[in-house]
């Protein structure tokens, strides 16, 4: 199982949310009141935590040393309530010149995680085409490659990742485009990695410095609606030789959303001792 591990990691920098509202001279309008950048940066994080539901798709690719190289490509749906569940489906996961054949899926619903992976079945020797795993048993053994699948997943948090931003001293409106059919607002800026950490708990302070343990300065763009909801994200940065960007859509914002465990004869239990480790 120990192989699993870089297989299934994602290596995506966190997704970052930030929203605004149309622009005049670098500052952002919502309705009569003008906003400078930074206040709407401030503003799109309290819009964050309202999002209940939204679906995104995610494109991630990192260069450099043959180890340090790949390519994410997925999808994800999020519900918080009822109760916090999530669906991600990777079709593309590429490290060091090595494809995860077939990809992977991972479905949440609340205390029970639930992964299918051709590779995670052939190492771990599962006997099902999904092993389903306690929420709490995530840090015992094999399933602890479960966890860093799941972790690398929550990079969706909006309400969590908009942080990052809040943290940028250079973010601007730089104009107005349209992003799947929708009219936004484009913001640029960086923000430094040292700094944007410090809002967060120690345990996801140390996740997200090794996400981006590449770049010690972030630069992003955003694409904005007009209801402070993001649109498109870019992520990018580099250090050491060896860089990262990153692409990512959002849609379907507070829609009604069905996310439901797989067919129960379909599920197994991840072995005890996966693969014979």
């Amino acid at each position: 199982m120990r192989r699993l591990a870089p297989a299934l990691a994602l290596g995506a920098a966190a997704l970052v949310v930030v929203t605004g509202c149309g622009t005049q001279g670098g500052v952002a309008t919502l309705g009569n009141v003008k906003l400078a950048a930074a206040e709407a940066v401030q503003e799109s994080a309290q819009k964050a935590e309202e999002v209940t539901s939204y679906s995104a798709d995610l494109v991630v690719e990192s260069s450099g040393k043959a180890e340090d190289s790949g390519k994410i490509q997925g999808s994800m749906v999020y519900q918080s309530k009822p109760e916090l569940a999530t669906d991600v489906t990777l079709d593309v996961i590429s490290f060091g010149g090595r494809n995860v054949p077939g990809g992977a899926r991972a479905i949440l619903v609340g205390e029970t995680v639930y992964v299918k992976s051709e590779l995670l079945t052939q190492l771990a020797g599962a006997t099902k085409p999904w092993v389903k795993v306690s929420v709490g048993d995530l840090d015992s053994g094999g399933q602890a490659e479960v966890r860093q699948f799941m972790d690398q997943a929550r990079q969706f948090d909006l309400a969590g990742t908009v942080k990052l931003l809040t943290a940028s001293k250079d973010v601007k409106a730089v104009g107005t485009e349209t992003v799947g059919g929708v009219e936004t607002t484009h913001y640029s800026g960086t923000f430094p990695l040292a700094e944007a950490v410090q809002a967060f708990a120690p345990q996801e302070r140390e996740r997200l410095q090794g996400q981006f343990s590449h770049a010690k300065n972030v630069k992003f763009d955003l694409w904005a609606d007009a209801q402070y909801l993001p649109r498109k994200v870019t992520l990018s940065g580099s250090e050491q030789g060896t860089s990262f960007t990153m692409a990512a859509n959002f849609r379907d914002f507070n829609e009604a959303v069905t996310i439901a465990a797989p067919p129960a004869d379909q599920v197994g239990d991840l072995p005890k001792n996966p693969g014979g480790n």
